[in-house]
C-alpha cells in the first residue's frame, strides 16, 4: 500500500494522520463563523476529519466579535449545538462568579455574553475535537473542480504567505460572503428580487414606516443590487478601569457625517420604542438623547453590546458596502477598515461635540471600549457585520411565502425535507442614506416583523446548489434577500452548520453526493443531535414523543402549531397518518380502521399486526386508546428509513 492509498484508507475509516504538509480532509469547512463552528465540530463528532478555514485570526464570526445579545425570539425553535452553545455560556458564568452573582443574571441563561467568553467557548467546542485542523488567517483562493463536483480549494496563510491545497470529500461553505460557492462556480444571487419574481409583498424598493408597519410612498416593489448597510457590533464597557479611551477622531473624520443625527434627535426620534419587549435588554438611560444613535443592552462584567440604530434618518452606514460582496480582499479591507472609522467617527463625535448638549457628552464618555476585548485589535471588533452578501441559487429558493401563514394552514409552508427551524422576524437594515421628501424612514428599512413572521421550516434543499456537487451552503443559503434577513442570525445559522456536516457525513458514509443524501435518514440524525426541524407550541423536549413529532411534523402531519400529543388520536387522523406516512402501502392496515370516533388498543394492535411492528405496550387494555404522540412514536420507531 503505498502513501497515498494509506491516507485514504485512514480516511475511509474516520481516522486522521496529521502532518505539516497534510492535505487530505474528509470534510473541508470554508468559514469560521458559528455556523461553520458548528459544521466542523458536528463533522468531527461523527468520526470525520475536518479542515476548518478562517480568513481572520480568531473562530466564532459576529458572535465573537462584540454581536453580545444573541437573537432569537422563539427559543423552543432554536436546538442542537447552538442550545450547547448558550448552555456552556452560562455554565462559564456560574462556574467563574457563583449561581447568584449579578453576571449570571445578566447573562440570561447564556443567550447575553462578553466577545471574549464567546470565542472561549468556540475554541473549547474545537478544541475537543482532535479531528479538526484549523488555518486561522488563512484566504481562500480558488477552488478546483472535476466537472461537476469541487475536489479542492486553494487557500493561503495570510502570516507566511504559503498556498495549501486541502483537498476533501465533502467541501462546506460557511462564510458570510458565499466565496467558495463563488470560487466553485455555484450560481448566485446579491441584491434585492422585484415583488413579481417571488410575489413577496415587502421585496424591492420599500419604505416602510416601523412603528406601524405600513408602506410609505416611494415604495415600488422594483428590486436591485443594492445590500444592506454593513456595521460593526460593539461592545462598550462602564468600568473607568478597563476602559480604553478615544483621544483623537479617526482618519478622515468628518462631523458632517454626523450632524443629522442632531436633526434626529430635534424632531424626537431618539424617544424610547412606543412597544418596549420584555426580556430584550434595553438601555433605558440614553432614550432621549443623541446617544440613543448607539442601540445598547446589558451584558455581563459592566459591559454593553452595542449596535448601530437604524431609525435616525441621519445613519450614515448605508452605500458603503455595495461593493464588499463580489471585491476582492484587499478591497474588502478598504471597505471595512472605512467603516470602522465611520464608527469611531461616531463614538468621538457623541462624545465630543460641542453642538451636542453637554449632558448627552457626559452620558457618550460613560461608554468605552473594553481593554479586555480585542486586545489585538486595538480593542475593536474584527469582523464586519457583513449582513447580507451573495446568496446562492440552490435547489430551492426560500422567499417571504415560507415564512408567513399562508391561507390552507395554522402554520407556515410545511417542507419535507425540513433540517431545521426559523424563527426570527423579518427583519432589514436600510440600504439608502436619507432623501429628499423621505422623512419616515430610510428606503430599504423593515423593522422585525414579529406578528407576521411565524416560525418556519428551513428546507435542505436551499445548502445544496443547483449544478455544483461536493458542496454544502448553510450560510450564504439559497433565499431571497426578504427571507435572508431572518435565516440570516448566528442561531439559525449553527443549527443550519450542523445539518450540512451530518448530510456531509452521511453522503460520505453512502459514497453519494449531497443533493443525493436520504432526508430520512439525515431527519433521523439531526433529532438525535437535538436539532428542532418543527416549531410546535405544546409539546416539551423531555416529552418521550418529541423526536416523532417533530419529524412528522415535516411529512404534514399538523396543520397548525399544536401537536396536541395527549390527545387521543381519532380514527380518520390514524387513516390520514398512515397515509402520509407509508403512501400506497398503508391500504390493508387504513382499511382496518372503520368509521369516526377514536382509535381503540385492539384497533392498533390489528394494525400493528399487519404492519408486523411490536405490539405498543400502550396497548395493553382493550378498551384503552392511544394517544397522537404514542402513535407518532409507534410509526417513527418502526418505519424503515428511506421507506415513506
Amino acid at each position: 500500500m503505498n502513501a497515498c492509498q494509506k491516507t485514504l484508507a485512514l480516511l475511509l475509516c474516520g481516522a486522521v494522520a496529521f502532518s505539516a504538509s497534510a492535505a487530505e480532509f474528509d470534510i473541508v469547512v470554508v468559514g469560521g463563523t458559528p455556523g461553520g463552528v458548528a459544521a466542523a465540530v458536528t463533522a468531527a463528532r461523527h468520526g470525520r476529519s475536518v479542515a476548518l478555514v478562517e480568513y481572520h485570526a480568531h473562530l466564532g464570526g459576529m458572535a465573537a466579535s462584540g454581536l453580545g445579545k444573541s437573537d432569537v425570539e422563539t427559543k423552543e425553535a432554536i436546538g442542537g449545538l447552538w442550545r450547547e452553545f448558550v448552555g456552556r455560556v452560562r455554565d462559564h458564568y456560574v462556574r467563574t462568579y457563583g449561581p447568584a452573582h449579578e453576571n449570571v443574571k445578566l447573562c440570561r441563561d447564556g443567550y447575553y455574553y462578553e466577545p471574549s467568553v464567546a470565542e472561549k467557548v468556540f475554541d473549547a467546542m474545537v478544541a475537543e475535537q482532535p479531528r479538526i485542523r484549523i488555518f486561522k488567517r488563512h484566504q481562500l483562493e480558488a477552488a478546483t473542480r472535476d466537472g461537476l463536483r469541487i475536489v479542492a480549494a486553494r487557500v493561503m496563510d495570510r502570516t507566511l504567505g504559503i498556498k495549501r491545497e486541502l483537498r476533501g470529500g465533502v467541501f462546506i461553505d460557511a462564510t458570510y460572503e458565499g466565496d467558495l460557492l463563488a470560487a466553485a462556480g455555484a450560481a448566485y444571487r446579491l441584491g434585492r428580487e422585484s415583488r413579481a419574481e417571488f410575489n413577496e409583498l415587502h421585496a424591492g424598493v420599500v419604505y416602510q414606516d416601523y412603528e406601524t408597519r405600513t408602506f410609505l410612498p416611494g415604495t415600488t416593489g422594483e428590486g436591485d443590487k443594492r445590500v444592506p448597510a454593513y456595521t460593526y457590533r460593539l461592545c462598550l464597557t462602564k468600568d473607568p478601569a478597563n476602559s480604553h479611551v478615544l483621544t483623537a477622531p479617526p482618519p478622515g473624520y468628518d462631523r458632517s457625517r454626523y450632524v443629522g443625527y442632531l436633526a434626529d434627535w430635534r424632531a424626537g426620534r431618539f424617544a424610547p420604542p412606543k412597544q418596549m419587549k420584555e426580556g430584550i435588554g434595553y438601555y433605558a438611560p440614553t432614550f432621549g438623547t443623541v446617544v440613543r444613535a448607539l442601540s445598547m443592552a446589558d451584558i455581563p462584567n459592566g459591559k454593553l453590546d452595542v449596535n448601530m440604530n437604524p431609525r435616525p434618518l441621519g445613519f450614515p452606514f448605508t452605500e458603503e458596502n455595495y461593493e464588499y460582496p463580489d471585491a476582492d480582499w484587499a478591497k474588502r479591507e478598504q471597505i471595512s477598515e472605512r467603516i470602522r472609522n465611520l464608527t469611531l467617527g461616531l463614538v468621538w463625535f457623541l462624545q465630543n461635540d460641542p453642538e451636542i448638549p453637554a449632558e448627552h457628552r457626559q452620558l457618550a464618555r460613560q461608554f468605552n471600549f473594553p481593554k479586555d476585548e480585542f486586545a489585538d485589535n486595538r480593542h475593536f471588533p474584527w469582523q464586519l457585520y457583513v449582513r447580507e452578501a451573495r446568496r446562492l441559487i440552490g435547489e430551492y429558493t426560500l422567499s417571504e411565502n415560507d415564512l408567513i401563514v399562508g391561507p390552507a394552514l395554522g402554520r407556515t409552508r410545511v417542507h419535507a425535507d425540513s433540517v431545521a427551524a426559523g424563527e426570527y422576524p423579518i427583519d432589514s437594515f436600510p440600504v439608502r442614506k436619507r432623501e429628499p421628501g423621505h422623512d419616515v424612514a430610510l428606503e430599504g428599512y423593515i423593522l422585525m416583523l414579529e406578528k407576521y413572521t411565524q416560525p418556519y421550516h428551513i428546507p435542505y434543499r436551499i445548502m445544496v446548489p443547483k449544478e455544483v456537487d461536493g458542496l454544502l451552503v448553510p450560510v450564504a443559503a439559497s433565499t431571497t434577500h426578504i427571507a435572508f434577513s431572518s435565516i440570516r442570525l448566528e442561531p439559525t445559522w449553527m443549527a443550519l452548520g450542523q445539518a450540512a456536516a451530518t448530510a456531509a457525513h452521511l453522503a460520505l458514509r453512502d459514497r453519494v453526493q449531497p443533493r443525493q443524501v436520504a432526508v430520512q435518514g439525515l431527519q433521523r440524525a439531526l433529532l438525535q443531535g437535538g436539532q428542532v426541524l418543527t416549531f410546535f407550541k405544546d409539546i416539551d423536549r423531555a416529552s418521550p414523543d418529541y423526536a416523532a413529532l417533530q419529524y412528522f411534523g415535516t411529512k404534514g402531519f399538523f396543520r397548525d402549531y399544536h401537536a396536541h400529543a395527549q390527545q387521543p388520536v381519532s380514527r380518520p387522523t390514524a387513516r390520514e397518518w398512515l397515509g402520509l406516512a407509508l403512501g400506497t402501502r398503508a391500504a390493508p392496515m387504513a382499511n382496518a380502521i372503520k368509521g369516526e370516533g377514536n382509535l381503540t388498543a385492539a384497533e392498533w394492535r390489528e394494525i400493528a399486526s399487519l404492519a408486523k411492528w411490536p405490539v405498543p405496550a400502550s396497548a395493553g387494555v382493550a378498551d384503552s386508546g392511544i394517544t397522537r404522540g404514542e402513535f407518532c412514536r409507534a410509526l417513527f420507531a418502526n418505519i424503515p428509513v428511506g421507506s415513506h
